[in-house]
């Protein structure tokens, strides 16, 4: 059996944009000093005239960013997430999106499997402060594929667009010919009848080995992946609500404010059934081997199968 193939998606945040700036003359991209970090590097070797570094300054970068929209260019903002989504929130909030510009940012390094970083850089609230942003889009891909697809998208939506990557390689889940990456609709990677896991980013692809051990216990779990946090695909949580009647969500993310907090607005409000929310559960990371800490925090395969398994 061939080895998976596995890429980290701030590689394919890098690679988009290059293909992307091939493709559309008016994609501007900035930089926060971290080029080599968040890959735009392989964008401003090709563009270098449409490559911005704006210094270790986010909140500048991101106002630079809302005057560049202006103008009717499309720039994508890009730096760590907790300090495009954390440090420059204010920014973020006045003057990209309350005046609705057309303004992308990239945020990298999302989540616990930032690693040796540490508690400081390990973001786990980009989500839940990007979702509060009237009118921002909060896109977060589970592998190469869909990161590709998802730089593509957000190029050709108008309006704010909130891009999260990660920094540790994952797995290439989505690479066959009829995956389809929309906006807001939900993508099934696996049917079952007993229970539904949804997830999104990173822990999508561990989702699926643990319904593989499920399934060894006589457990069908259906997986869906979402990579659209806002809007968030309502239909598909009312339809899973409604055939396993369990829902299971799983994010690298804190449990407060993210997906599974999105997910239960929606039982709670249109489809009555029981969720257990799996992820960073509102404690700070740590400094440490990416993989052991995704283990640490329970979003590896095995921790996800134990934790449904209860829960069924």
């Amino acid at each position: 059996m061939s080895e998976v193939k596995k890429i980290a998606t701030r590689e394919s945040y890098g690679n988009a944009l290059a293909e992307l700036g091939k493709e559309h003359e008016d994609v501007i991209v900035l930089d926060a000093d971290l080029a080599a970090a968040t890959k735009t590097g392989v964008f401003k070797k090709a563009f270098p005239e449409r490559h911005i570094d704006c210094g270790i300054a986010e909140c500048n970068m991101i106002s630079v960013a809302a005057g560049i929209a202006t103008t009717g260019k499309v720039p994508f903002a890009s730096s760590f997430a907790m300090f495009a989504a954390g440090r420059a929130f204010e920014q973020v909030r006045n003057s990209i999106g309350y005046p609705k510009l057309n303004v992308k940012i990239g945020a990298t390094h999302a989540g616990i499997s930032v690693g040796e970083d540490g508690a400081t850089h390990q973001c786990n609230e980009d989500i839940a402060l990007m979702r509060t942003i009237p009118g921002m889009v909060v896109i977060n891909p589970a592998d190469d594929v869909e990161a590709k697809a998802a730089v593509k998208a957000a190029y050709e939506h108008v309006g704010p667009v909130y891009l999260r990557f990660g920094r540790l390689a994952v797995p290439v889940i989505n690479d066959n010919e009829d995956y389809k990456f929309e906006i807001g609709k939900a993508v099934t990677l696996r049917e079952g009848t007993d229970v539904t896991i949804i997830a999104t980013g990173l822990p999508v692809s561990e989702a699926l080995g643990a319904a593989e051990k499920l399934a060894a216990d006589g457990i069908s779990a259906e997986v869906i992946n979402i990579h659209t946090i806002k809007p968030l695909d309502e239909e598909a949580v009312i339809k899973a609500a409604a055939k396993t009647g369990k829902i299971v969500t799983v994010e690298e993310h804190s449990i407060i404010g993210g997906l599974g907090s999105a997910v239960c607005d929606v039982v709670a409000q249109k489809a009555p059934a029981k969720v257990l929310k799996i992820g960073i559960n509102d404690v700070y990371g740590e400094s440490g081997p990416a993989k052991e800490l995704v283990k640490k925090y329970g979003l590896d395969a095995d921790s996800i199968y134990e934790k449904v398994k209860a829960f069924v």
